[in-house]
């Protein structure tokens, strides 16, 4: 038995972060023929949620490269691994130093997400915090509010590609803390940062849920440097043409562009999903 483990932004989505009517009806293949598949994303689970609902996303779910898994059947998570107060006081300042407006994220024992965050510096800022505000899971506060107990499970921040590299490089100095980034918005100058614990990755979660679930082999798509771990523990990992080049080099094989639907039509020829039905 396989399970098939899609990253989110750059694989499984198109250009505008959206599941495509071609790779819908690809995953209703898959469905149709008990063909099992989840995902394994940057993503937190508000941001995804509506990207996924309609698409048979039954079986648990990665979420912020593996700090947490998402169990739909019983509306709960797991294996969330927070931030010590010492170590979220060092990434606080160290994003602000660069210009960079951090955004707290929090779970309480609801699984109710909180973002605290300091004043706004950018426009791109300004977007993030529209997004929260449209979730009904998602509440906002400042960060001077932040509880001294608080659940923290990764940090976000926005900006020019320098200022999140110079974080990204203090970070690496902490054994505790690891931090992917990329490009934001394709054409755009903005490039995202997620900051949370270095005992998190989406390796260790799918080993997780291939263990949980009893499924023999993991087959997994990704496209940037937080896929790696992924990569290094499935039976087969494949790259989008449009991955980078470290992880095109650590893949089974590269295969068609993300945003010309070729994970979908990989799928197709692999399992014969035309010709069966």
């Amino acid at each position: 038995m396989e399970l098939i483990v899609f990253d989110l932004d750059g694989t499984l989505l198109n250009r505008n972060s959206t599941i495509s009517n071609y790779t819908s009806e690809t995953l209703k293949l898959l469905s149709k023929n008990q063909i099992a598949y989840t995902v394994a994303t940057g993503r937190t689970f508000h941001g995804a949620r509506t990207i996924l609902e309609g698409h048979r996303f039954d079986l648990p779910q990665a979420y912020k490269n593996g700090v947490m898994v998402w169990h739909p059947e019983q509306q709960r998570f797991s294996n969330n691994t927070t931030l010590r107060a010492s170590e979220l006081e060092g990434v606080v300042q160290t994003c602000l130093r660069q210009g960079l407006t951090p955004f707290v994220f929090t779970l309480d024992e609801d699984y109710q997400t909180t973002v605290y965050y300091p004043a706004l510096q950018t426009e791109a800022d300004q977007v993030l915090v529209q997004g929260f505000c449209v979730d009904d899971n998602v509440t906002t506060r400042p960060l001077d509010e932040l509880p001294s107990d608080a659940a923290v499970t990764h940090v976000n921040s926005i900006g020019a590609v320098d200022a999140i590299n110079l974080v990204t490089q203090r970070v690496e100095d902490e054994p505790h803390l690891v931090a992917y980034s990329g490009l934001a918005i394709e054409g755009a100058q903005w490039h995202w940062l997620d900051i949370h614990h270095s005992a998190a990755s989406k390796g260790v979660a799918i080993t997780t849920l291939k263990q949980l679930l009893g499924f023999e082999r993991v087959i997994c798509f990704g496209d940037s440097d937080n896929d790696l771990s992924m990569f290094e523990a499935a039976d087969e990992s494949y790259a989008p043409a449009n991955a980078n080049n470290v992880i095109k080099s650590a893949a089974t094989a590269v295969i068609g562009h993300h945003n010309e639907e070729g994970i979908a039509k990989f799928l197709r020829k692999r399992y014969s999903l035309d010709s069966a039905n």
